[in-house]
């Protein structure tokens, strides 16, 4: 099971603003690059999730800005798996400049189990133990 996985990635010129800074909402899709790499690499997919009639929903985002990236730069999410629960789960994010190893923002995400109709449901017993077997610790370190 993954306990962590890197998601690489090259700052588009359409994620940055006047000024070829990242525009702060981009950090949000790429840690829903991770989250979507990281379920994929313990073993399943977002695609079959959603077969299984999963859905999951961000209901916390928290970012925490330390340097900007710039046009071109090149990206790397690191992303853990936290915490699972019956009915949520939180994820942990650290995106750093791949070449210069320089943290641009950590974050978190909280997402919930909703059903199709958009009820707050427990997740499968074999989707809440696949993902408990790759329940990691938080990041401990600001890097």
């Amino acid at each position: 099971m993954a306990q962590e996985t890197q998601s690489r990635l090259r700052v588009r010129y359409a994620e940055t603003d006047q000024m070829g800074v990242v525009y702060h909402a981009n950090y949000l899709v790429w840690c829903e690059i991770g989250r979507t790499d990281f379920i994929r690499e313990s073993g399943r997919s977002y695609a079959e999730l959603e077969r299984d009639g999963v859905r999951l929903a961000v209901s916390d985002a928290a970012l925490r800005f330390h340097a900007s990236a710039r046009y071109d730069d090149p990206i790397l999410v690191t992303s853990r798996l936290v915490d699972v629960r019956s009915r949520s789960m939180r994820f942990a994010y650290r995106i750093h400049h791949a070449d210069r190893d320089v943290l641009l923002v950590s974050a978190s995400t909280s997402l919930i189990s909703l059903s199709s109709d958009g009820r707050l449901v427990s997740m499968p017993a074999d989707v809440r133990s696949f993902l408990s077997d790759a329940v990691s610790a938080e990041f401990t370190d600001a890097r």
